[in-house]
């Protein structure tokens, strides 16, 4: 289906693209900070989730179909910006009392952290223009069907995904450890996590049609 230099050449464009931090790395990155390495291997897997249906999109058409529809795509778009916004403002306007040990904190399950992540993504028109605009660069449709090979290097690509995003999950959540015995850290965290909702959701606002990644 593909030849060793397309797949190599389509798993370093991948990597290069997945090591630079991008909205979902920084939301990755929020939520392990705030609530550890569980928290943030939940929203990975909520993440590559949406990823999962993007690709699918992407695969059978309907990112075109979506792309190419003004309606929709603001849908999408504004979809996406106000459940970020109204994530950030919810965790910024909630007051909770320092405790003497974090865990005491009261926390989203680990499977409510998984379906935001998920939704999060599913509603980020950013991700159904890149893999409009990246997959189809690396199908030759010679070498059998479209549909098919859209769909394996989607899934190659969700693969890459899921082991960069969790060595930033696992990261920011080994510095939650120690954020999170710091008062004055917890005193401001849910002004720092809010604050990058908020901006992830008016970043996603910015996004048109012809954007690509």
């Amino acid at each position: 289906m593909f030849d060793l230099h397309t797949l190599l050449a389509f798993i370093g464009a991948s990597l290069l693209l997945l090591v630079i931090p991008g909205p979902a790395v920084l939301y990755i990155i929020a939520k392990s900070a705030e609530q550890g390495r569980k928290a943030g291997m939940a929203s990975v897997a909520g993440i590559e989730t949406g990823t999962l249906v993007h690709v699918c999109a992407s695969a059978i058409g309907i990112s075109a179909l979506l792309l190419a529809s003004a309606t929709a795509f603001a849908v999408l778009k504004y979809a996406g910006a106000f459940y970020l916004i109204w994530m950030g403002l919810k965790k910024v306007c909630t007051r909770q009392p320092v405790p003497l040990a974090a865990q005491e904190r009261k926390q989203p399950s680990l499977r409510a952290i998984f379906w935001q992540g998920a939704i999060v993504n599913i509603l980020n028109p950013k991700t159904a223009l890149f893999f409009f605009a990246f997959l189809p660069q690396f199908v030759n449709p010679a070498r059998g069907a479209v549909t098919l090979q859209l769909a394996v290097l989607g899934v190659i690509f969700v693969m890459l995904a899921t082991i960069t995003d969790s060595v930033f999950a696992l990261a920011a959540g080994s510095l939650s450890d120690w954020l999170r015995r710091q008062p004055r850290y917890l005193v401001i965290q849910h002004y720092i996590s809010g604050g990058i909702y908020i901006f992830l959701g008016l970043l996603t606002m910015l996004v048109q049609p012809s954007q690509k990644k």
